[in-house]
């Protein structure tokens, strides 16, 4: 019996659609009901690495004009003609999906797909569906998307049937992506656990490449962990907090207190935290593009509506403020910036942060800040908190251990609120009741703060001429200019670079397959522009983090699979 995917596959290569063509109907098609399918999701699906939910499976069934329980794998005809109801029950076969561990299952069977108007001769374009902005009803004869109601037996009537609910995930979770773990990831660790080496360059995490904490700090929890088997304050260890305190001082952050320090697992969690204390649904928020995905994807599940401003290459990355001022409208919340910037590389100047603060201010917009490469700043560079030039406003700052103290696995980040913190009382108390509700963060990892932050500050040595970070840094900045067709700007912070490609040259019009190519011929793995919420398919991120000799191969690789490289369609 065929799988969904090989008669998704199928049916998309006999219309000659591809996966964007699909994507596109489906939305148009779905709009109506709240079915969205994204770049990620409808790979996924073509490779079978997952099967699309009922209501999805209806609204590709629309478009491809096919039967949905054929498309499902059922043994049914592939056509529908004027068909009053199609129903999954016990007796309809359903496809075989193959689950993460390797067993064979069966697709939902009890599932009732009504929809008298669905013929399989309507063309997706022919297809009615309601515009959402035209204010105009549908009239009776248009074909609304199908809808899908799970009927599942009750333990009565279901003794002795094999039928088994099945268990989706929650539909908040449809427009989130995160490819920086994302298929290209999936597939390399398939390619891993099959035995085949992959030198992967798609993570910022020091520990695989041959860095350490400082001694001090390995010392300090090795010392302190007998201590730290109880819960501390919901924000976080006084000593930790005070020495957060301390290093906002140091940067001139104005109007911060104890109570104003908040310690996370990571400043990943506190982000995700932030978000879903502050957007309802409507509201939006300015993230630059490219960014770090987090925070399209939690501003995306806390409800909002991520607005991206664009970063400009030929201005070394800075942000466009045309760009971002144009883009804000009654519903806009707040500005985010990641400086230094992540994946870029770039450092905002004080005079662009100074801007950036005029906009906030003109707009009545909160700011929130990532810093998390603060103290990696490369050729005598200075790095300027925008909470510092800011004190009328209502700031939030995010920073931590994991990077500047080589302790990615330790989990230990900070937010800082500043300003004027009367503009967000409300804000606040949700932060507290979100806070609360965590109980704390990992304790051990707080009682380390104090050392790294107070104590002689060893990232010095990487970042300096002859240091480990900035020779890598150097190299592969100029290996990637040497290659034909593909151009850099040097990164000034951090352990990423963002080169673009020609896409002419290359003909790429898909970067998450490019990634894939080069992952399956050369062995490396990348992450792909979009994946960092660019909408060209023209830059990739390169981690470079592993010595100068691996650097060398990894760019050796590049520039061969680059020399006969042409982007074939799917």
């Amino acid at each position: 019996m065929d799988s969904f995917s090989n008669r998704l596959n199928s049916v998309m290569k006999e219309k000659n659609y591809k996966q964007i063509d699909v994507i596109l109907l489906a939305n148009q098609t779905g709009m109506a009901s709240g079915v969205h399918i994204g770049k990620s999701h409808m790979s996924q699906y073509c490779s079978g690495k997952t099967v699309p939910r009922t209501d999805i499976l209806h609204v590709l069934a629309q478009v491809l004009e096919v039967n949905p329980l054929w498309l499902q794998g059922g043994d049914v005809p592939r056509d529908i003609i004027n068909a009053e109801s199609i129903s999954l029950d016990a007796g309809t076969p359903a496809a075989a999906v193959k689950t993460d561990h390797g067993q064979d299952t069966t697709a939902p069977q009890s599932c009732t797909l009504q929809n008298p108007s669905y013929t399989a001769g309507s063309a997706p374009e022919q297809q009615k569906v309601q515009n959402p902005t035209s204010g105009n009803s549908s009239d009776t004869n248009e074909t609304a998307p199908h809808k899908i109601s799970n009927n599942l037996p009750s333990s009565d009537s279901n003794r002795g049937d094999h039928t088994m609910r099945q268990f989706q995930k929650s539909s908040k979770l449809d427009n989130v992506l995160y490819d920086v773990r994302g298929p290209v990831v999936d597939e390399a660790q398939r390619m891993s656990d099959s035995g085949i080496h992959v030198l992967k360059l798609n993570i910022g995490n020091p520990a695989p490449f041959g860095f350490r904490a400082p001694e001090e700090v390995v010392y300090d929890i090795r010392r302190q962990i007998a201590d730290c088997e109880g819960y501390s304050d919901s924000k976080g260890l006084f000593s930790a907090r005070k020495a957060i305190m301390q290093y906002a001082q140091l940067k001139q952050i104005p109007n911060v207190s104890i109570s104003d320090i908040y310690t996370g697992n990571g400043a990943s969690e506190l982000i995700n935290l932030s978000m879903q204390a502050l957007l309802d649904t409507g509201d939006e928020i300015l993230i630059p593009s490219p960014d770090y995905p987090l925070w399209t994807a939690t501003a995306t599940l806390a409800g909002g509506t991520p607005v991206h401003y664009i970063c400009d290459e030929q201005s070394e990355w800075n942000p466009d403020l045309e760009d971002m001022e144009k883009k804000i409208t009654d519903r806009t919340k707040a500005i985010v910036i990641i400086n230094p910037n992540n994946p870029t590389g770039a450092l905002y100047p004080r005079e662009v942060l100074e801007k950036i603060v005029e906009i906030a201010r003109r707009h009545q917009l909160m700011i929130f800040s990532d810093e998390m490469y603060d103290r990696l700043v490369m050729d005598g560079e200075e790095h300027v908190s925008i909470a510092s030039l800011a004190p009328d406003l209502f700031c939030v700052t995010f920073s931590g251990l994991s990077k500047s103290h080589m302790v990615a696995g330790f989990r230990i980040g900070w937010m800082i609120l500043s300003g004027n913190k009367a503009l967000a009382k409300d804000y606040i108390e949700g932060l507290n009741m979100l806070s609360n509700m965590r109980l704390c963060s990992n304790v051990p990892a707080q009682s380390i703060v104090q050392t790294a932050l107070g104590g002689y500050q060893s990232v010095k040595n990487y970042i300096v001429p002859g240091g480990r970070v900035y020779e890598q840094r150097n190299y592969v900045y100029e290996a990637l200019n040497d290659i034909p067709g593909v151009s850099a700007v040097k990164p000034k912070a951090g352990f990423y670079i963002f080169p673009k490609l020609d896409l002419k040259k290359f003909n790429i019009f898909n970067d998450e397959q490019f990634a894939l190519d080069f992952l399956k011929e050369k062995r490396v793995l990348i992450v792909q522009g979009t994946g960092f919420n660019w909408k060209q398919p023209d830059h990739f991120r390169i981690v470079y983090l592993p010595r100068v000799e691996i650097l060398e191969e990894a760019m050796g690789k590049l520039s061969d699979f680059l020399q006969t490289y042409r982007q074939q369609r799917q």
